[in-house]
């Protein structure tokens, strides 16, 4: 019987893993609605050429397009991420830091649903 309260945990349960699916299609939808958002100020930006305004402000419409495109990108690159934990979810390897191969902890997966590596793990690399 003491064995079964010593060994160590090597994976979350499929209860676990439910829950954390729920989380992350949470973060898909608003990441999702997010990237819809900056692409619609893209289009609109280059849809409306005639809204810029000659001289200084065309150098304003070119930094907000730059910053527009840069946190599309950067939110296509958080939703790959997201993805990705789910396929790790439906393969049952998801929470296993890919250095330590120890479970990462519950309450940094929350925060961060698409975390691959421990604190530990992510401490050592600093």
């Amino acid at each position: 019987m003491g064995k079964n309260t010593d060994r160590v945990k090597t994976r979350y349960n499929n209860k676990e893993l439910s829950e954390f699916q729920k989380i992350i299609e949470e973060k898909l939808v608003e990441a999702k609605k997010q990237l819809s958002f900056y692409k619609n100020q893209l289009s609109e930006m280059a849809d409306n050429p005639d809204t810029k305004v000659k001289g200084l402000d065309d150098g304003l419409s070119t930094v907000e397009n730059e910053r527009l495109s840069s946190m599309a990108l950067r939110m296509q690159k958080h939703i790959q991420h997201l993805e990705n934990a789910k396929l790790r979810i439906q393969n049952k390897v998801y929470g296993i830091c890919r250095v330590t191969g120890k479970l990462i902890a519950k309450e940094r997966l929350v925060a961060v649903p698409h975390a691959t590596l421990s604190m530990e793990a992510k401490e050592k690399r600093k």
